[in-house]
C-alpha cells in the first residue's frame, strides 16, 4: 500500500469566464487511499474544477497539482496517472469495448486488455457489442471500464453511476473501495447523497464557485437533525401540545406532527412518556438535510 500523501492539492484556485463567474479561491487537499466526495448543485463549479484538474482548462490564478505535478504545465504526466469518467459520456457508435481497450492501451503504451476484460465481466458487458447497440447504462459502464483498466493512482469520476442500475452501482462501489484499500484515490462528483454517505469519509461542497464546506462526513453527521414523527390520540391533543425547546416543528397534519431535533433522543423520549401519544418515529440523523442547507439559494450566473 502506498504511504498516505496528498494526491490532489488545490490552492487559491480561480477560473474566470469574462463577466461570468467560474470558480474562485478554491482550496482542497485529497489524500491517497481516500474516496472523496465533491458535491454541489448544478452550475456550482464542479465541472470547471475537474476540467482544471485534468488540464483541459488553464486556471486564471492559483495552483492545482496531482501527485505533485502541475495540472496545466505537466498535464501529459498527470493524465498518465489518472482515470476519468465524464459527466456526459460520448463514444463512437462503431466502437466496441474490445477495440476501445486496444486503442486506449496503445495511447497509454501499456496493455490494459486483461484487467479491462476482468472489469467487463464484473459489469456484465459484451466486449464485441458496438456502442450503437448499447443502452445508456452499458455505455456508462464502458466509460468506467476504460477509466479504470490501467489501474490509475487517481480516478476522477463525474456522476459515474448515472444510468447504472442498483446492482451495477454496487459493483462500481466495490471497485472504488478496492482502489482505496490499495492506497489509490477516488475523487467523485455525485448527486446521490446516500451513495456519498455510504462511500466517503471526506467531502467538499461547492456553491456559487466557492467551497462552502470541506470536512469529514462524521462531522457533518453531528450537525444533521433527526426527523421525528409523532402521532397523538386525537386532533385536540395534537393542537394543544406545547413543544419543548429542543425540537423544531416542521409541519402539522391533524393528529400527527413532524419535527426536527438535534442531538440524542433521550430528552424527547423522557418528554413523550407524559404526552397523549400513540406512536413516535425517530429517524437517524439526516445528512441530506445538511447537504440541502448548503445547496439552497444558489445565485444565478454561475458556470458549471
Amino acid at each position: 500500500m502506498l504511504p498516505v500523501m496528498s494526491v490532489i492539492e488545490i490552492d487559491n484556485l480561480t477560473k474566470a469566464y469574462g463577466s461570468r463567474r467560474g470558480i474562485r479561491n478554491i482550496g482542497l487537499s485529497v489524500k491517497s487511499g481516500e474516496i472523496f466526495g465533491f458535491l454541489g448543485p448544478n452550475g456550482a463549479g464542479k465541472s470547471t474544477t475537474i476540467r482544471v484538474l485534468l488540464g483541459f482548462l488553464q486556471a486564471s490564478s492559483g495552483t492545482a497539482k496531482i501527485l505533485g505535478h502541475d495540472c496545466w504545465t505537466d498535464s501529459t504526466v498527470v493524465r498518465k496517472q489518472v482515470g476519468y469518467v465524464s459527466g456526459d459520456v460520448r463514444l463512437y457508435p462503431w466502437l466496441t469495448l474490445e477495440r476501445a481497450l486496444q486503442f486506449v492501451g496503445e495511447v497509454r503504451k501499456t496493455d490494459i486488455r486483461r484487467h479491462g476484460m476482468e472489469l467487463a465481466e464484473r459489469f456484465h458487458l459484451e466486449p464485441d457489442l458496438p456502442v450503437r447497440k448499447m443502452s445508456r447504462g452499458n455505455r456508462q459502464k464502458v466509460a468506467v471500464v476504460l477509466a479504470l483498466a490501467h489501474r490509475p493512482q487517481l480516478a476522477i469520476l463525474d456522476e459515474p453511476t448515472s444510468g447504472l442500475d442498483p446492482l451495477m452501482q454496487d459493483a462500481l462501489a466495490v471497485c472504488m473501495q478496492e482502489m482505496a484499500n490499495e492506497g489509490r484515490t477516488v475523487f467523485f462528483s455525485s448527486h446521490t447523497l446516500s451513495e456519498v454517505e455510504s462511500l466517503c469519509k471526506q467531502v467538499a461542497i461547492i456553491r456559487d464557485g466557492t467551497i462552502v464546506a470541506s470536512e469529514a462526513i462524521e462531522n457533518l453527521r453531528k450537525q444533521a437533525p433527526r426527523v421525528v414523527r409523532i402521532t397523538f390520540d386525537s386532533i385536540q391533543s395534537a393542537e394543544a401540545v406545547r413543544w419543548p425547546d429542543f425540537v423544531r416543528l416542521h409541519s402539522h397534519h391533524e393528529k400527527y406532527s413532524v419535527l426536527h431535533m438535534d442531538g440524542p433522543a433521550a430528552e424527547l423520549i423522557e418528554w413523550s412518556v407524559k404526552q397523549p401519544i400513540t406512536d413516535i418515529d425517530i429517524s437517524p440523523p439526516s445528512l441530506e438535510a445538511v447537504f440541502r442547507k448548503f445547496y439552497s439559494d444558489t445565485p444565478t450566473g454561475v458556470t458549471a
